[in-house]
């Protein structure tokens, strides 16, 4: 079984070197051609090393074929996998600390709010170039799989405006299965059945069920007595508590969708935990790749020391991709949540939006069945993220920034925390500040420029750090390897 399988922005070594992992465990897949593309040469070089160290560990016959030209490692792919993050870490922390001076304080700011909707503005019209090119050398109808953020968006674009199959996955309901079998007292998450639906990174568990019996109404009194959920978890029990429904993403990721948690400094903290950044820290994924970063560059030759990773079932993660290649390509079903355009799989979101839902996969494809209708007010809190998740697609296809600003202003948080004068400057300082990666806003970018120059500006906090901030860590300030 041989087929090609091309990685873009291959130089994330977190997701490559993990789902490389993961699909040359298949043993049916040893002969496999595979890509690396990225456009950073020194982090190709790097995660290209350690993986093809992996392979040989692993007596497998497979030369990575890694080249910085993104059309030649397209050629003739069946499956690509997207990790790209556009702009890197000097762009994602402008999309952290521009809207701190407005009192945005965000966690993530990759999916939602002021920081995810740039982070599509960027990535957008680069993934209509991939999918040109996919179009144009990889195999007649190439899956794309989406892990890149804002992942809702990019599959939107992919799908719509990029004319390529793309399915986004994310990794978010299989880690809150694990919350819920945990909180429920089971040893496994495989014990508890489980069936979400709803958008990426909100995500609802409309059912939970053991052997048959329906569990989903015990979960809130779970967490509010397990003695660690109940500190970690507070905006995901407070919103199932008053919504019905546990949510999917963490607490810092969820906190910064909706307008409620994170409107007033003073009481950020009352919501979220410091033991994680995934729980709500301000700027805690920015700290979290900053610091992987400075490991990955300063330690790259002690992982050149350590054992090679090894390919077995043990060490598969549970991430959907390599399953979804399996299942298409030796029939083996698997389940799984995927992100697809929603198409009436939940009656009461609009056709066009991609959702995340329960499907299964063989060898006739991807099959998603019909949900129904979400819980009503679960439904209206994704409604809410769909339409800023549409103004912010269009916007970035269309380089319209009076969507973009439509799309701020709809933001739950953004709109929480800003009036619209504050939107409208905020808007032209990120469009400024990021412009190396905004081609498609080249006019409307000089327009900005000026009125920053030119008119009188409403003040800004350029000293606040956040309600809740820790300082990056390096390997040279902590004195030792993580």
């Amino acid at each position: 079984m041989s087929f090609k399988v091309t990685f873009i922005g291959a130089g994330s070594i977190g997701f490559t070197r993990r789902l490389l992992r993961d699909l040359l465990t298949v043993d049916e897949f040893s002969d496999i051609e595979v890509a690396f593309t990225d456009i950073n040469e020194r982090n190709l070089e790097m995660v290209t090393k350690l993986c093809q160290r992996d392979i040989e560990a692993n007596n497998l016959d497979i030369k990575i074929q890694a080249t910085t030209d993104r059309r030649a490692a397209l050629k003739d792919a069946r499956y690509i996998f997207n990790v790209v993050r556009i702009g890197g870490l000097e762009a994602f922390e402008k999309d952290i600390e521009i809207p701190l001076k407005y009192g945005i304080d965000q966690c993530v700011g990759d999916t939602l709010c002021a920081g995810g909707i740039m982070y599509g503005q960027r990535g957008i019209p680069v993934i209509l170039d991939f999918c040109k090119d996919i179009k144009d050398v990889s195999e007649p109808d190439a899956l794309m799989l989406n892990y890149a953020n804002p992942n809702a968006m990019i599959t939107w674009a992919a799908n719509k405006y990029g004319d390529v199959n793309t399915v986004g996955l994310c990794h978010g309901v299989q880690h809150g299965h694990e919350i819920i079998a945990d909180a429920l007292g089971f040893d496994k998450k495989e014990e508890v059945d489980i069936v979400c639906a709803g958008i990426n990174h909100q995500t609802w568990y409309i059912q939970i069920q053991h052997e048959g019996e329906d569990l989903t109404d015990d979960l809130l009194e779970a967490l509010e007595n397990h003695p660690r959920y109940s500190k970690q978890e507070k905006v995901r029990i407070d919103m199932l508590k008053r919504f019905g429904f546990f949510s999917t993403e963490s607490n810092g990721h969820l906190s910064e969708y909706v307008p409620w948690y994170r409107k007033r400094p003073e009481e950020i903290k009352e919501w979220i935990s410091m033991d994680s950044w995934i729980h709500g820290e301000t700027g805690g994924y920015l700290r979290e790749c900053k610091e992987n970063r400075d490991w990955f560059e300063k330690d790259f030759p002690r992982w050149m020391e350590e054992p090679p990773r090894e390919y077995k079932d043990d060490k598969r993660s549970d991430e959907h991709g390599s399953y979804i290649v399996e299942s298409l390509e030796t029939g083996r079903i698997y389940r799984g949540h995927f992100n697809v355009v929603n198409d009436n799989a939940i009656a009461n979101l609009p056709g066009d939006a991609v959702v995340e839902v329960p499907g299964y996969v063989d060898a006739n494809g991807i099959n998603i069945p019909q949900v129904g209708d979400l819980p009503l007010g679960c439904a209206a809190v994704c409604q809410s993220s769909i339409d800023v998740q549409r103004l912010a697609v269009e916007a970035a296809v269309k380089g319209d920034d009076s969507l973009l600003r439509q799309a701020f202003m709809m933001d739950p948080l953004t709109g929480a925390v800003c009036n619209p004068p504050e939107i409208w400057q905020l808007v032209d300082e990120m469009l400024v500040e990021e412009q190396e990666w905004l081609p498609q806003y080249e006019e409307e970018i000089k327009e900005a420029a000026r009125r920053l120059e030119k008119e009188k500006l409403i003040p800004t906090d350029e000293e606040y750090r956040g309600a809740a901030r820790k300082e990056v860590s390096t390997t040279e300030n902590q004195g030792k390897s993580d």
